[in-house]
């Protein structure tokens, strides 16, 4: 089973972890023999966070609850508040995650916090731009490994810019082995071009689908 931890902080940007956490919780596009999940959102504090976006959430549980271990994932989305110390203890722990082969996905401004901390100095890595990490990120030595992408997998560290959601959920998925391979095709062909003949190609790799039942839920 893999536990997968979503971090929560306030101004977090919400539509960031759209894709990859409706996915993994609801299961819908699942192949029968996937890993069980576990979902959990986590907090410096179990006081409610106000998003972006302006919804309110509640923490599942504290950094201090995290698993470490191959089968944890963290996920870290971009917010404007990940210069607040109060995110180092996160921050360490997504270093204790990689040296154990757990997973870390960071997107957007999470990408320079962990920058911050030399995670990204000797990985391939992407993050909003060429510059971004070296305006927001002073000890970011890590030039060399930076791939200007919208999102970069690297075995367990999975980076990945604003403009990447969707390409970073299907590396995540990808990673975790939880979609058949033409499911995962068809899925971000669809999301990503919105052509009603990949709907229908999504909805016949899925077991449960007929045409006069095409209900996938």
């Amino acid at each position: 089973m893999f536990s997968i931890y979503v971090y929560v902080l306030d101004t977090f940007a919400d539509w960031e972890l759209g894709y990859v956490s409706a996915e993994l919780y609801s299961a819908r596009f699942f192949k029968k023999d996937a890993p069980k999940i576990s979902l959990k959102t986590v907090g410096s504090s179990k006081e409610p966070i106000r998003t972006m976006g302006g919804l309110t959430v509640v923490p599942d549980c504290l950094i201090d609850e995290i698993v470490v271990a191959e089968t944890s994932v963290l996920l870290l989305p971009g917010a404007n508040t990940w210069n607040d110390p109060r995110h180092g203890s996160i921050l360490e722990k997504a270093k204790e995650l990689l040296a154990v082969g757990g997973t870390v996905g960071a997107i957007c401004g999470a990408t320079a916090a962990l920058a911050n901390i030399g995670l990204l100095n000797q990985r391939p890595h992407t993050s909003n731009g060429p510059g971004f990490l070296e305006m927001f990120a002073r000890d970011y030595t890590g030039q060399s490994f930076y791939i200007d992408q919208p999102s970069v997998a690297n075995h367990n560290l999975i980076t990945a810019g604003s403009t990447g959601a969707l390409l970073w959920a299907k590396q995540i998925i990808e990673h975790l082995n939880v979609f058949q391979t033409d499911t995962l095709k068809s899925w971000y062909e669809y999301f990503s071009t919105g052509k009603p003949e990949c709907f229908y190609a999504l909805m016949q790799t899925l077991p449960s689908y007929s045409e006069s039942n095409p209900s996938f839920s």
